[in-house]
């Protein structure tokens, strides 16, 4: 056990290699601002562990708040990461938890590489750059009540993906996930998929605010929906007739425009244009123009309980 120690300087602050069992609980981490990010250590790192605990420590001004790769049955939880290049840094890790974490003002708030059977629940991220979740190769894990808020377009050139800056939630080549009960807010894109991430289940969020609320470019159709009931979009403008709490019409975020303008970002010089305004009409008027883009056809006309604001 590895407790209530105040650590400083430009390493790394707690390194475990291949045990088993550890804890590292209520510490304090902060690294050295002279040298650059990039050449700090991480404050607290991980490799090949099992049933480790990390929770309850306050980390800043370190690389990555907490590393951990190739190690199984692990926990990540109530610890508090701020300015920092990622909070939370998974790769090649297998059944294991991040639950009740803050990141704030870092690069990258949950950075989850390489893994399967992650639980992530419970966490915040307010403020963070370029992404507040990232999945990258993701399967058959679970986020749920967890909530992203301010993410921006980065200063520094470090987004992982070109072009992916200031997602709330990005998800890349990632499957078989369940994505529930989440609040995404204020943020320049509330969610980005992309390369072959199918068959995610994604229900019962709330898109609150943001800039542009969704980016998916594919060639299939995405249902955003799971036992009749969807997602709450702040920019939805159906109505409920029947009032059942769902929207009588369906949220689709995306058109041709969009996409053309994803493709080819010059289209934006003309996106006011006479042109521009044709095209939205002819694909509204004639649907068998449409191209495939994520549906969802149950829209919550309120936001779930558990993500209403204080």
């Amino acid at each position: 056990m590895i407790r209530g120690n105040d650590l400083r300087g430009a390493g790394f602050g707690v390194w475990l290699d291949a045990t088993a069992g550890a804890q590292v609980l209520d510490n304090r981490i902060e690294g050295d601002q002279s040298v650059r990010s990039q050449d700090r250590g991480n404050g607290i790192h991980l490799y090949a562990v099992k049933d480790a605990l990390v929770r309850g420590n306050r980390v800043s001004h370190t690389r990555d708040g907490v590393y951990i790769d190739t190690s199984n049955d692990s926990s990540i939880e109530a610890n508090r990461f701020e300015d920092l290049r990622y909070g939370v840094h998974y790769m090649f890790t297998h059944n294991s938890r991040v639950s009740d974490n803050l990141t704030r003002r870092t690069r990258t708030g949950y950075a989850l590489m390489q893994s399967r059977k992650l639980t992530v629940t419970g966490n915040r991220s307010i403020d963070d750059e370029n992404y507040g979740i990232l999945m990258n190769y993701i399967t058959y894990s679970t986020l749920a009540g967890n909530r992203v808020e301010g993410v921006r377009s980065g200063s520094t050139g470090d987004a992982m993906i070109s072009g992916a800056e200031g997602k709330a939630l990005f998800i890349y080549n990632s499957l078989f996930n369940r994505i529930e009960g989440n609040s995404f807010a204020d943020s320049a894109l509330g969610i980005h998929l992309t390369a072959g991430s199918e068959d995610n289940r994604i229900a019962g969020n709330a898109f609150l605010g943001n800039r542009q609320q969704v980016k998916y470019v594919a060639s299939r159709e995405q249902e955003w929906s799971a036992d009749g009931r969807g997602n709450y979009w702040s920019d939805y403008l159906g109505w409920d007739r029947d009032d059942d709490g769902l929207g009588d019409v369906a949220y689709e975020p995306n058109d041709n425009v969009d996409r053309l303008v994803w493709l080819y970002p010059q289209v934006r010089l003309l996106l006011n244009s006479p042109g521009i305004e044709l095209l939205r009409w002819v694909q509204r008027a004639f649907p068998v123009v449409r191209s495939p883009g994520v549906r969802d056809s149950h829209p919550l006309m309120r936001m779930p309980a558990a993500e209403a604001r204080p």
